[in-house]
Order: C-alpha cells, then sequence, then structure tokens
C-alpha cells in the first residue's frame, strides 16, 4: 500500500462516479467537475514525486518519461476525436495523480507498474462486454432483429424514444402501402457517424420541433431501435474499480493461457 496516493484515489473515484452519472444524464462532463478532484489530489500526488525522486532518480524519470508520453497520446487521440475529451482528460488525470498502485490487487502487480495502463486495458476489455450484454438482454426479451443489431442496440417505444439516449438505427417512410422501416447498414451508419448526420435522441427531446415527422414515424411504429452508445467514460470508471482491487486483467488472462 502507498498511503499517499489513497486520498488521490478516493477523490478520483468520487469524481469518476459522479462524472458518470453526468455522461449517462447529459453525455458530458463539464472541465469544472475535475477541480475538487485536482485541488485535493495535487498536493497527494506532487509528495509521491518527490519521494520517488529521492529514493531512486532513474525510477523516477522512468516513471514521469512514461507518463507524460501516455498523456501526450491520449491529448492527440482526443484531438482527433479518437476518444471523448472527457475520456481522454479522465485518463490523464489518473495518470497524473495516481502514478502507481495505490494497494497491491487481488491478482498482483502487473508487470507495467504505471497504474492507468490496466485502467485503460481493463476498460477496454470491459468495454467488449457490452455487446454481449446486449444480445443476452435481446434473447431473453424476444428482441428480434439481425444479429449485428441485437449486439449493438435495443427496442425502444416509439412515444417514449425522447427519454432514453442513443442513436436511431432504423430509418421509416410512410408509403401508400404503409409504413416501411430498415435497419440502416453499417457503411451507411458510419458514414454518417463521419457527417454527424445521425439522429440522436437527445436531439428529438431538446428540438421536437426540428425531428416532427420523424417523432411522428416513431410513434406509428411502435417500437423504434435504437444504439445506446455507452459512453466510454463508464468503462473507464469502471476499469478504475477493477484495476485497483483486482489488478490487470490482461495480463492475468495472458499469465493463464501461457500457464504461468
Amino acid at each position: 500500500m502507498i498511503p499517499h496516493l489513497i486520498i488521490p484515489l478516493i477523490a478520483v473515484a468520487v469524481t469518476f462516479l459522479y462524472g458518470s452519472v453526468l455522461d449517462i444524464r447529459d453525455r458530458r462532463v463539464p472541465f469544472r467537475t475535475w477541480y475538487p478532484m485536482l485541488l485535493i489530489s495535487a498536493p497527494f500526488a506532487g509528495w509521491i514525486y518527490y519521494l520517488l525522486f529521492i529514493g531512486d532518480p532513474h525510477y523516477f524519470l522512468i516513471i514521469v518519461i512514461t507518463t507524460l508520453i501516455f498523456c501526450g497520446l491520449m491529448y492527440g487521440i482526443a484531438y482527433y476525436g479518437l476518444f471523448g475529451g472527457a475520456d481522454a482528460w479522465g485518463l490523464i488525470f489518473i495518470a497524473l495523480l495516481i502514478p502507481l498502485f495505490p494497494v497491491e490487487p487481488v491478482l498482483g502487480y502487473p508487470p507495467v507498474p504505471l497504474f492507468v495502463f490496466s485502467v485503460l486495458t481493463n476498460a477496454l476489455i470491459l468495454n467488449l462486454c457490452i455487446p454481449v450484454f446486449f444480445l443476452v438482454y435481446n434473447t431473453l426479451k424476444g428482441n428480434r432483429a439481425p444479429l449485428l443489431y441485437r449486439l449493438i442496440g435495443f427496442p425502444v417505444k416509439g412515444e417514449e424514444i425522447r427519454s432514453v439516449f442513443g442513436f436511431v438505427i432504423e430509418d421509416f417512410e410512410d408509403t401508400g402501402d404503409g409504413l416501411q422501416r430498415r435497419f440502416i447498414p453499417f457503411r451507411e451508419a458510419i458514414s454518417r457517424m463521419t457527417r454527424d448526420d445521425r439522429i440522436y435522441t437527445r436531439d428529438l427531446r431538446e428540438h421536437p420541433e426540428e425531428f416532427r415527422r420523424e417523432l411522428a414515424l416513431y410513434k406509428k411504429a411502435g417500437l423504434v431501435w435504437i444504439s445506446y452508445g455507452v459512453p466510454f467514460f463508464i468503462p473507464i470508471t469502471a476499469g478504475l474499480f477493477v484495476s485497483c482491487i483486482f489488478g490487470d486483467i490482461l495480463f492475468t488472462l495472458m499469465r493463464a493461457i501461457m500457464g504461468v
């Protein structure tokens, strides 16, 4: 255990839990959300860096250089839109404020001592579990759709679509022969995403006057499939707790496969 990192760990954990609520509710985490966490944690993190420097300058340089490289990569990834801003800043602040594992996890320390590496890899692994959850959910509910859409979404009542979060993954057209509907093909969905041309339920809620036609079609359809689009902030938060308690999932799996 590193006692000086316990306070930063608590501050970061509370902030990420609160940020997760904001991201689920509003799909944004304002930068001011980080201020209390930084104010509380910075002195303790600074003291740890000082202890590392006077204890082993070589190890201190390795930790600092690796942390700065990681932070630069996260900033660059967010700059080019591959990560959300809150996701990147969250990982950057974890890297800076909790450079090492605060406590020894149940599964032991991974070979890479930086805490944030395990948080990120665990978050990525947990994020891959979300489609499995949707598939199981849709199977149990008897929701019928092509496999891809049962992995990425679920149906909601058309008249209640403004009360949920997600992107509409069906197109509707009211013809003389009745209501025609189709799932948006994957390639077309990617194209719409790059053009920022997807219909987001938040837009339906905040600007209903602009989507009167669509809302009428959704109500007439009865059920509409949406892609929930779980914010990556949520897996990062889960990865934070998993890393602290259990350790690095990827390293543990690799060690089990190799029989070490």
